[in-house]
């Protein structure tokens, strides 16, 4: 009966489920469990085999830009964070209630780093996730304005459950970049979580739009009752040794 059971079991997709089995007939010290609890170990075995699956696909559709992780995030390295607060934040519980973080601090301290193991955290949570550079977003946007598909695209970035906003403020924003930027933020406020890395402190991000008005309205969609997370010292290009000898898991080229 093995081979036809086999057959089915693949043919119907339970690939793991049929390799559980094929174990468990090897496996003599399985023996004296019941009929229940071997048919729970199979179920298990599919149910683990297509989360790992789905995680995968979340993690490849989220783009992120480093391969980080919470486990990975390094908090002996002296950055004037809090670390409880952050360590509250690799829960994912923010992007369920639909909240903002926002992480600033110099070049090479780590903001990229933490924004990507965020990320793979709510990956983890089964939340959909996009990553995406400030520049590179308003290009597509540009591109999908052009093309007739503005709010097709904008409807696509909302079912994101959470969109990572990175190199805030590094480049100077045009007038309809600014409104594109206001378009999509204000989609996403109290619907949906956004997480935005920046170099630029907070107080000076009036500065990079070019009409205040739109800057207010912005501002007021992504500062209010935000998870702030303030990093300094130096960079981790120069805090940390050689990866290859220092064990560490935070890489050395974090921005």
């Amino acid at each position: 009966m093995n081979s036809p059971t086999l057959d089915r079991l693949h043919t119907l997709g339970f690939t793991a489920m049929a390799a559980e089995w094929l174990r468990q007939q090897q496996d003599p010290g399985l023996a004296p469990l019941s009929f229940d609890e071997r048919l729970a170990l199979l179920v298990d075995a599919e149910w683990l085999a297509r989360d790992n699956r789905r995680f995968t696909r979340r993690l490849q559709e989220a783009h992120l830009r480093l391969p980080a992780t919470p486990e990975g995030i390094d908090y002996s390295v002296p950055r004037q964070w809090n670390t409880t607060v952050v360590r509250q934040l690799t829960q994912a519980l923010w992007v369920a209630h639909h909240q903002t973080v926002l992480i600033t601090g110099p070049t090479g301290v780590g903001k990229s780093y933490l924004a990507c193991a965020l990320g793979h955290a709510a990956c983890r949570r089964h939340h959909r996730v996009r990553y995406y550079r400030v520049p590179r977003l308003l290009a597509d946007g540009l591109v999908a304005r052009q093309e007739g598909q503005w709010f097709r695209w904008l409807a696509q970035l909302l079912r994101y459950d959470l969109l990572i906003l990175d190199d805030w403020a590094v480049h100077p924003l045009s007038l309809d970049e600014s409104r594109d930027l206001l378009e999509i933020l204000d989609d996403r406020y109290q619907a949906k979580a956004t997480l935005i890395a920046s170099q630029i402190p907070q107080e000076r991000w009036h500065e990079w739009f070019p009409d205040p008005t739109v800057a207010e309205a912005v501002l007021d969609r992504v500062v209010h009752q935000a998870y702030q997370v303030a990093m300094q010292g130096e960079s981790m290009r120069k805090v940390l040794p050689n990866p290859s000898t220092s064990g560490t898991t935070e890489p050395t080229t974090t921005a």
